[in-house]
């Protein structure tokens, strides 16, 4: 029976758009060139942490399959099918990432079934659809984050093509301004994607020249792109999607269907334990536009940013309607230990700032906590208690109600 808090060993993901420094110091460790992307803790295939127990490294992954019930808790385990729901990160963007999207459920189990019938391999660089399962996420910012999520209204897009690409948009413009509900905007990105090479060039060209003369972040991000993308149509995203400067301790949620791109920043995020993602532009991996467009919500919500409600003295939650996890931040001080109770699921815990110590059960030994190190609460703990001046940020698996 595992009953106490266990330390993770977490992965590094190395991609070329991350940063050289920001994961390294939140880790305490010497940075050298090579650009650290995310730091990975969960039990995903790809890149599993780990834990020790005694004397014995195992895989996270390999430890939820062989005790689901004593790691997931008994309720979860049944919901997902003995499997970790969630994959937490810590992102470090110091450039764009792709602008993309994921599937909700159905897609996602119509997706991965259509592809394993054609034989497509799992990790063949066209696959669209790695696993069944949808793809739900929140990123909370730990420093200023840039983002863009979610369509703007017809009137806000027009007003910015009419302003930065007058002339090659122009029949997206008289597309918005004849239809300015979501079969409109709709209308307009299809034509965007499918404009020829050459003209989706001069777009770009249009746009980043008119831009490098106007005074506003949208102008900036455009012309920042162009320099990267200049044959990329995505280039134009902070003029159709919502454009989203986080500040510390924000977040945003990104249900299933909603286009979003990770522009600059350092940041927790959380998701869905899944790896289907449709991309539209600003990469050179696999772009499926019609595969895109099939999962894609054309609406034009306005972008919700959210801060963590109070649930207790030391504890504030991120409300999202995930079913797979929740984020909160826990805030300890010296003087006061927090309690956390006894029914609750798999937790992880990183610690971002501070040094504390968790404790479990009345004849175990405190676990020492500092600035870079993650836990597992794994839900066989039962109640356990933090003291120290620390600040956490927790991903957990929510409290599930048996069928009956």
């Amino acid at each position: 029976m595992i009953e106490t808090p266990l330390l993770l060993e977490n992965q590094i993901q190395d991609y070329a758009w991350g940063s050289k420094t920001a994961i390294q110091e939140l880790l305490g460790v010497e940075g050298n060139d090579t650009p650290w992307a995310e730091l990975w803790m969960g039990a995903h295939p790809k890149a599993p942490s780990s834990v020790v127990i005694n004397g014995e490294k195992t895989p996270l992954d390999d430890l939820v399959r062989r005790f689901p019930d004593t790691i997931l808790g008994a309720n979860a385990a049944v919901k997902f099918n003995n499997t970790l729901p969630f994959l937490f990160k810590v992102l470090a963007a110091e450039k764009p990432l792709s602008i993309q999207a994921h599937p909700d459920r159905f897609t996602a189990e119509a997706g991965f079934e259509m592809e394993n019938q054609r034989d497509i391999p799992i990790d063949a660089p066209h696959r669209n659809y790695r696993d069944p399962w949808p793809k739900p996420e929140i990123i909370c910012a730990l420093e200023p984050f840039v983002a863009v999520n979610g369509f703007r209204p017809a009137e806000s897009i027009v007003k910015w093509f009419e302003t930065l690409c007058p002339g090659m948009l122009a029949s997206q413009i008289t597309m918005l301004k004849e239809d300015s509900d979501e079969a409109g905007i709709k209308k307009m990105f299809e034509s965007l994607i499918r404009m020829p090479a050459d003209s989706k060039r001069s777009a770009v060209d249009e746009a980043a020249a008119r831009a490098a003369k106007t005074d506003a972040m949208e102008a900036e991000w455009v012309v920042r792109l162009s320099r990267r993308y200049p044959d990329d149509i995505g280039v134009l995203c902070p003029l159709f999607l919502n454009l989203v400067r986080l500040e510390p301790c924000t977040a945003m949620f990104l249900p299933p269907g909603r286009m979003h791109a990770y522009l600059e920043g350092v940041g927790i995020e959380l998701m869905a334990n899944s790896d289907n993602v449709l991309r539209g532009g600003l990469t050179d991996k696999h772009v499926d536009a019609e595969a895109l467009l099939e999962v894609v919500r054309f609406d034009s919500p306005p972008v919700d940013l959210l801060r963590p409600v109070a649930k207790n003295e030391c504890e504030s939650r991120y409300q999202t309607d995930a079913e797979e996890f929740f984020l909160s931040v826990v805030q300890t001080e010296k003087k006061d230990k927090c309690r956390f109770a006894e029914d609750h699921g798999l937790e992880i815990l990183l610690c971002v700032n501070g040094t504390a110590e968790i404790t479990a059960g009345q004849d175990t030994s405190p676990l020492i906590v500092e600035k870079g190190a993650s836990v597992m609460i794994p839900a066989s703990v039962g109640s356990y208690e933090i003291k120290g001046e620390a600040v956490f940020y927790k991903a957990a698996i929510p409290n599930i109600t048996p069928a009956r």
